[in-house]
C-alpha cells in the first residue's frame, strides 16, 4: 500500500508577497512537524524504490509514503529540502521544464495575484465576467472566480484572457526568479531528489489539442534528459487533469508512472499506475489532521468532506 503525499509550496503566509499563497502547502514549522512524524512512524520510500516495486514486483512496506512536490518552486531548495534531508527522506520534484533559467515566465495564477492584489482598479470585467474588488477580500473572492473561470476554458483562450486581465489591471513587466534554475536542479539530483516531468509550460492538457498535449508531454522529458541526463519515466498531470486520450499518449511515451490528484491509496497490486492518487497537503492540515489523512480511516473522512462541500456549493449557489 502507498501513500502519495503532495506538496507545493513551503512558506509562510504573506499578502504582500508577489507569488500567490494559494499553492502554499505548509509553513516551514508545519513542514517539520509533518517530517519527523514521517520519519518517526512510516517507511517514506524514493521513486526509484516504487518503480522498482512495480518492476520486480515486489510489495512495499503497508506503511510506504512517497513525498511529492510539484512545479519546482525555489522554497523546495531553499525551505523544504533541508528539511528533509535533516530527516533522511527522499522526495520528488515535478518540474515545468518551460521555466527554469527563464525569471521573466510566470506562473498565471502567481501573474494574476500581483494584478489583482496591486490595481487601483475597483472593478475588473471581461467576457462574462464582472468582479468587484475594493476590498482585500472582495481580491481574494474575485481571485478564486478567476482561477475556476480559466481552468475551463480551452488553454489557449485562457492564456489569452489571462494576459487581457493582467493588462487591464496595469500590469508592469518583471523579473522574479521562482522556479528552481537547471545548475540546482542538477546539483539537488546529485544530492538525490528524483525529477519529474511535470509538462514544460504547466497547462491544463485537456483543454487543449491533443498534439499540443502531446508535444507538453514529450518535451518536459525530453528537457529533463538533455539537462540532468538518465530521468525516470514517471510524469504528473498540472491540476490533476487527464482522459483517456491523455492516458493513450502517456503510455505511447513510455511512462511507467503518473500522478493524479484524486485522493486516496494506490494498491500497487491492482492499481492503474499511470493515474495514481495523491493526499493533498494544505495549510489547514493541523498535524492531527495529518496524522489522521494517513490512516485509512482519513481516506473516508476526507470523501465525506468532499462531498459536504460540493452539497453546500450547490446549495448556495442561485
Amino acid at each position: 500500500m502507498l501513500r502519495v503525499l503532495t506538496y507545493h509550496r513551503v512558506a509562510n503566509w504573506d499578502d504582500s508577497s508577489p507569488l500567490s499563497p494559494r499553492l502554499i502547502s505548509a509553513t516551514p514549522d508545519d513542514f517539520r512537524r509533518q517530517a519527523a512524524y514521517l520519519a518517526s512512524n512510516y517507511d517514506v520510500v524514493s521513486m526509484a524504490e516504487v518503480l522498482e516495486s512495480l518492476q520486480y514486483r515486489r510489495r512495499l512496506s503497508p506503511r510506504s509514503v512517497l513525498i511529492t512536490f510539484d512545479d519546482a518552486y525555489l522554497d523546495f531548495k531553499e525551505m523544504a529540502w533541508p528539511i528533509l534531508r535533516e530527516h533522511r527522506l527522499p522526495a520528488t520534484l515535478f518540474v515545468p521544464t518551460a521555466y527554469p533559467d527563464h525569471p521573466e515566465r510566470g506562473f498565471w495564477w502567481d501573474r494574476l495575484w500581483r494584478a489583482i492584489m496591486r490595481t487601483s482598479q475597483t472593478v475588473v470585467r471581461g467576457r462574462h465576467l464582472e468582479l468587484r474588488i475594493t476590498s482585500p477580500e472582495e481580491r481574494r473572492v474575485g481571485l478564486r472566480k478567476l482561477h475556476t473561470h480559466i481552468k475551463r476554458m480551452p488553454h489557449a483562450q485562457a492564456m489569452a484572457f489571462v494576459d487581457r486581465i493582467c493588462a487591464s489591471c496595469g500590469e508592469t513587466p518583471t523579473v522574479l526568479r521562482t522556479v528552481i534554475n537547471w545548475e540546482e536542479l542538477r546539483e539537488l539530483a546529485r544530492e538525490g531528489v528524483t525529477l519529474g516531468a511535470h509538462t514544460r509550460t504547466h497547462p491544463i492538457l485537456t483543454q487543449m489539442p491533443l498534439p499540443k498535449a502531446r508535444m507538453e508531454i514529450r518535451g518536459s522529458q525530453e528537457d529533463l534528459h538533455q539537462q540532468i541526463g538518465k530521468v525516470s519515466p514517471i510524469f504528473c498531470y498540472p491540476s490533476g487533469a487527464y482522459n483517456d486520450s491523455i492516458l493513450r499518449v502517456m503510455r505511447d511515451e513510455g511512462f511507467l508512472l503518473s500522478l493524479s490528484t484524486e485522493d486516496g491509496f494506490n494498491n500497487l497490486d491492482s492499481a492503474d499506475t499511470l493515474r495514481l492518487r495523491r493526499i493533498n497537503i494544505t495549510p489547514r492540515t493541523t498535524l492531527a489532521i495529518f496524522r489522521l489523512r494517513l490512516l485509512w480511516l482519513g481516506t473516508y473522512v476526507n470523501a465525506w468532506r468532499h462531498r459536504a462541500q460540493r452539497l453546500a456549493s450547490a446549495i448556495s449557489s442561485p
